[in-house]
């Protein structure tokens, strides 16, 4: 089979004395992921409540929860819409399920104090996936960041297309929070034009991190990762096949297991967004470039974490 051409380069450029490190197998080699003891039980492997889901995509979730397990996190509990709990809970049993109050329009409802005690015994949050109402995200964003607790946070999808109202509150997180945008939901972080973003996609990411105090992965042909006061990473992804439903839900899911574990947010990131790519890489050589499913990279996540 011939492999698949090389990713496309988006269309900026590095300005000149611009530094982008490139996100490689040198670098993840220099900064390996934490591991867990050898008796370590599934709590000591670290815990992920994932939260999202609606009633027109109620599988969706379910990429986010499984990737978390395929990065190697112990434990996932699942909180979603109440219609869609039993057959999330049926279809896979290695998570624990909780069924949210729904709103009329099938997203979730004010989830408040529930929510508030299903993070509290949690090493890692995502929440955001599937949330396709901006009331709905509006009023998990305020739940999650009104009882902010220990545990890492990642924020993606409809959650990032609240979150300028939060803007303060998640600067002021003790420790960073890891946001996931593509170009439209980076436009809404930051106010701006998804053309201007397009236009310097590295100052753009930079600017998201400094203003959120967060890291933040810029979704694209070629992927970038920031964070305060650190030099920003490029990743020349996996191939156009990764842009389909549901990839970026896998690649949320992967950061939010690897946080759990231990990874420090810009590791965890880094290191999803490589594994992310290289499972897309991996599924285009064996399928095509185009047409293989998102849910098709998970199986490649260990074997790629084993391969470093």
């Amino acid at each position: 089979m011939t492999p698949p051409s090389p990713p496309r380069l988006t269309r900026w450029s590095p300005r000149v004395g611009e530094r982008l490190e490139p996100l490689d197998s040198d670098w993840l080699r220099a900064h390996p992921l934490p591991q867990p003891a050898s008796d370590a039980d599934k709590n000591g492997r670290g815990r992920v409540l994932v939260v999202g889901g609606c009633v027109t995509v109620p599988g969706g979730i379910r990429l986010t929860a499984e990737a978390a397990l395929r990065a190697g996190a112990g434990k996932v509990q699942v909180a979603t819409i109440a219609s869609a709990a039993m057959a999330l809970g049926v279809a896979m049993p290695e998570i624990a399920v909780h069924a949210m109050p729904e709103a009329e329009n099938g997203e979730l409802g004010a989830c408040g104090a529930l929510l508030d005690t299903l993070a509290g015994r949690a090493d890692a949050v995502i929440a955001g996936p599937a949330v396709a109402c901006h009331d709905a995200a509006r009023r998990l964003v305020g739940d999650l960041l009104s009882h902010d607790g220990d545990a890492e946070l990642v924020l993606d999808a409809g959650a990032l297309m609240v979150l300028a109202e939060h803007g303060a509150k998640v600067a002021r997180r003790a420790r960073p929070a890891v946001l996931t945008p593509h170009i439209g939901e980076m436009a809404a972080l930051l106010g701006e034009p998804a053309e201007a973003i397009e236009a310097d996609r590295p100052a753009a990411v930079r600017r998201a991190a400094e203003r959120f105090g967060a890291v933040c992965v810029l979704k694209g042909a070629t992927s970038l990762v920031a964070a305060p006061g650190a030099e920003a990473l490029a990743y020349a992804g996996g191939g156009v096949g990764l842009a389909t439903g549901g990839s970026g839900d896998v690649m949320a899911g992967i950061v939010a297991g690897l946080a759990a574990r231990g990874a420090s947010p810009r590791i965890a990131a880094a290191w999803a967004v490589w594994l992310h790519g290289e499972a897309g890489r991996r599924c285009a050589e064996q399928t095509g470039p185009l047409g293989f499913l998102a849910r098709e990279l998970l199986a490649h996540v260990p074997g790629l974490m084993r391969a470093l």
